[in-house]
């Protein structure tokens, strides 16, 4: 370290506060993200972020992310680039019992240890709430999953399938935008160690963040009481237990999943019923997997495409008004008609 970066260190850094290394230059999603997480607990809350590849710098840091070529937990030392790491959130966790064996990035890292305590001090500080045993765990695995592997698989370059070219191009995702904060190739070129741009992006990524975080809390969770009861009372619905009604519409599918296994019922249901708004109830096909419209059991085949008093002829159920075109999701004027098409699909012979 030269005597002037030295003394610029010394000048920037007051001593006594705590300081969060990473690299300076252009910068990425990932140490965005793993700077402001860190930043949400009370250790780090006020710690000055260092930029620098310098190690002289980054051995004066309290904790350093994604840059210095080592992940030493005990060291607080957490990066990724080194050709001896592969770990995963399955691999440091394994109690988590979670199928997620993506390589890590900094911000994986940082989540994978100090997670819980981000998302407990973040829902403090946004909602004044403490966050139950069972919430905790939950959201700590759909932020992972909605969010954290992302990020990790594209600093990796993790391909999203194997083989051939993608169809299209995605490049809009929180990886692609944060990095539209770095200077582009014809702009002056801004000091490395300079923070604006840094510091802008880091809000921008923490945003999504907590975002993410409040709407799986808020949202997300409570609907489990909705999907559970569904499940429950499946019987009253209908003798088959393949027809759940959901009191209100929520996000039910992953719940359902990880339900099934609780009530000894997996594979079950193949229809949930809700209402939608006045004049207008739905039914919709249980996926096989949450993301996929290979349903368990699609609606009557004769149906699909069909709409209005064309349908309501043909399955020769009152107030039919639509099924789509593949079968995964109809309509009708009424619970009863709901139910109706739902019980029908389900007696329907199998494709």
């Amino acid at each position: 370290m030269s005597s002037e970066e030295a003394k610029r260190f010394k000048e920037n850094v007051p001593e006594g506060r705590l300081k969060i290394g990473t690299h300076n230059g252009v910068f990425h999603c990932d140490e965005l993200l793993a700077c402001f997480m860190l930043q949400q607990l009370p250790q780090y809350a006020t710690a000055q972020i260092v930029r620098s590849r310098d190690n002289k710098v980054l051995d004066q840091c309290d904790i350093v992310v994604d840059v210095g070529g080592t992940f030493d937990r005990e060291r607080h030392r957490y990066d990724h680039h080194q050709g001896s790491f592969n770990e995963t959130l399955n691999s440091l966790r394994p109690e988590l019992n979670s199928p997620w064996n993506i390589r890590l990035s900094s911000a994986g890292l940082v989540y994978t240890y100090f997670g819980e305590e981000v998302l407990r001090e973040v829902v403090k500080r946004k909602l004044g709430l403490e966050l139950d045993a069972d919430c905790l765990r939950a959201v700590y695995r759909k932020v992972y999953d909605g969010m954290i592997s992302e990020i990790d698989a594209i600093d990796n370059g993790v391909p999203m399938f194997e083989g051939g070219e993608p169809q299209y191009n995605i490049t809009s995702h929180l990886s692609a935008r944060a990095g539209k904060f770095n200077p582009v190739w014809n702009e002056p070129e801004p000091p490395p160690e300079d923070m604006e741009r840094f510091e802008r992006a880091k809000a921008y990524v923490g945003q999504e963040f907590e975002d993410k975080v409040l709407y799986y809390v808020k949202s997300w969770w409570p609907a489990r009481d909705i999907v559970r009861r569904a499940l429950v009372n499946r019987l009253n619905v209908h003798e088959s237990g393949a027809i759940l009604e959901l009191d209100q519409f929520c996000p039910w599918k992953e719940h359902l999943y990880e339900l099934e296994n609780e009530h000894d019922a997996v594979g079950q249901a193949k229809y949930v019923i809700y209402f939608n708004k006045e004049n207008d109830w739905r039914i919709i096909c249980v996926p096989k997997q949450s993301a996929s419209f290979v349903c368990r059991k699609f609606l009557a085949k004769p149906w699909r495409g069909v709409r209005d008093e064309a349908l309501a002829t043909i399955s020769g159920i009152e107030g039919a008004t639509f099924c789509h075109q593949t079968g995964f999701i109809g309509g009708n004027v009424s619970r009863d008609g709901a139910l109706r098409m739902a019980i029908a699909s389900l007696e329907a012979p199998e494709e």
